[in-house]
């Protein structure tokens, strides 16, 4: 996810309500001049993440309209473009 990792202490910035996301997909916002993914896992006891929206080998902010799903127990984002696989949590590419 570049430089702008997210843990357990960052602040968390309000973009839209929860239910303005479909489960088990994707947003972008624009956030101090970056794109940031950010995803809904789950209806009934949703989880939220936020990834870098840069997929960095295309260098195109399309991450937040990928595929989610699982590898293993990792939650993941497939890129749209290359097909790439984004840890959620971390945002770590797996391949």
């Amino acid at each position: 996810m570049n430089d702008m990792t997210l843990n357990a202490s960052a602040h968390w910035v309000a973009v839209c309500p929860l239910a303005d996301i479909v489960p088990d997909t994707g947003v972008c916002a624009l956030l101090g001049g970056r794109h940031v993914a950010i995803f809904r896992v789950g209806d009934a006891s949703p989880r939220v993440y936020a990834i870098d929206n840069v997929d960095p080998n295309a260098g195109a902010s399309v991450l937040s309209r990928g595929i989610v799903g699982s590898i293993g127990e990792r939650i993941v984002v497939a890129s749209p473009l290359y097909k790439q696989h984004f840890d959620l949590a971390s945002g770590e590419c797996l391949e």
